[in-house]
Parts: C-alpha cells; sequence; structure tokens
C-alpha cells in the first residue's frame, strides 16, 4: 500500500470556502473568481490539461502552495464549469473534466526553515482528484450543519481510497500522457470518476469529470497558458 500525505496548504484567497467545503477540496475544485494566471506561472514544473483531441472550452481553476509560497499543484478544467450537483439523480447535463498536476517531490524543509512539506504521491493526485470532484456534489436537501458532516465524512473517505490505489476500489486504465501510453488508476462512483497517475515528467496527474467518458481521454503538457484564460 502506497501511504500518502494530504499536500500542503492552499494559496490564501479572499474568498472562504463554502459551508462543507475542504479547504482543499476548494483548490482541486477551483473557483471562478480566483482564475489569476499568476499562480500557475509561478510553478516550476509543466502543468497537464487534456490533449488537442479536445476541442471545447478550457479555463484556469485554482494553485495550491505550500507556506513557503513555492507552487506545489493546480487544476484546469475542461467542458462545461461544474456546478454543484445533487446525489438524487436527475438528468445529466454536465460535462466537465478536471486535470490536476501534482509536483513529484520527496520529504524536505521548507523554503522558509519554518517545518517539513510531506513528500507528494500518484495517491496524493488521487485524493485531490476525488475531495475535487465532491465539492461539486453536496447532497441540496440537507442543511448546513448536515451538509459539513457528509462532506467530511466523503472527504475522509476520499483519502483512504487513495490511500490504496491498489484496492478493489480502483481498476486500471492506460491513457496517452504526451503521446505515450500510462498506466492510470481510476474509479467509478454515483458522483463521476476519479482517475491518478505519474509521469516522466516529474509531475503526478490526477482528474475528475462527470458526463465526459474518461476512457477516451490523453493528456499533455500545456504550451500555452492562454488556452485556458
Amino acid at each position: 500500500m502506497e501511504t500518502t500525505s494530504r499536500p500542503a496548504a492552499q494559496e490564501t484567497v479572499s474568498d472562504s470556502p463554502a459551508p462543507g467545503q475542504h479547504p482543499l477540496a476548494a483548490a482541486a475544485a477551483g473557483t471562478p473568481a480566483k482564475r489569476a494566471v499568476d499562480g500557475y506561472l509561478r510553478a516550476p514544473f509543466p502543468w497537464y490539461g487534456l490533449d488537442e483531441a479536445f476541442t471545447g472550452p478550457r479555463w484556469l481553476m485554482q494553485v495550491g502552495v505550500a507556506a513557503d509560497g513555492t507552487v506545489q499543484h493546480g487544476a484546469m478544467g475542461h467542458g462545461d464549469e461544474p456546478s454543484i450537483r445533487s446525489d438524487a439523480g436527475g438528468p445529466e447535463k454536465e460535462r466537465f473534466a478536471a486535470v490536476i498536476t501534482v509536483a513529484a517531490s520527496p520529504v524536505r524543509h521548507s523554503g522558509d526553515g519554518t517545518g517539513v512539506l510531506d513528500a507528494t504521491t500518484v495517491s496524493s493526485a488521487a485524493w485531490l482528484a476525488g475531495s475535487g470532484l465532491l465539492a461539486h456534489t453536496w447532497p441540496p436537501q440537507l442543511d448546513h450543519s448536515l451538509r459539513d458532516n457528509w462532506l467530511d465524512q466523503q472527504t475522509e473517505t476520499a483519502f483512504e481510497l487513495a490511500d490504496d490505489l491498489t484496492g478493489p476500489e480502483w481498476s486500471v486504465l492506460l491513457l496517452p500522457v504526451d503521446g505515450v501510453p500510462t498506466t492510470f488508476h481510476y474509479r467509478e462512483s454515483e458522483f463521476g470518476w476519479v482517475l491518478a497517475g505519474s509521469t516522466g515528467a516529474g509531475v503526478h496527474i490526477g482528474a475528475y469529470g462527470r458526463g465526459m467518458s474518461a476512457y477516451g481521454l490523453g493528456f499533455s503538457a500545456v504550451q500555452d497558458l492562454g488556452a485556458y484564460a
């Protein structure tokens, strides 16, 4: 079993997460008002999104940074911008996929010397993807206190699943990354799908989506952030 830790603290934003929303899930999910490109430009690693086979809308989501200001991960959106969807069902209208890039790094001291930063692994990408999907799937019939409890429970479950990528909840999916077939861990739920894998470019890729099949996706390094602006 691959053991993972939750990635480092997120970049500070002026808006607070919605009730019941974990701050890390907020970063993975993204917020339309927080799409400043500066964080993406500060990253010392390549960003990944869907390859050129995807011709729909693309949009920036949000980056996550360590306490010392180092960009550690971020997400890119594709397709319809997701809204909070009831888990009660109903016709599926949204078609989207969010791709999360996580810098691969070992345990290390923070740049400001104040502590130690956890290692990031493919499980880190899997948890970010799982919690990001949950951020758009809240039972609307619950009041705020019950919704908070529901999201806390589901987020903890997503973390436990990400910590056991060889478990029965996951299957193996082979998808291209920069044209190279790459192994991903994949799972489906009533809320959508989640996948995660590692690349040869020093990053891990996580993704989540709904209404758009994961089986035909391909990933490539983003050459022009302007396509997402």
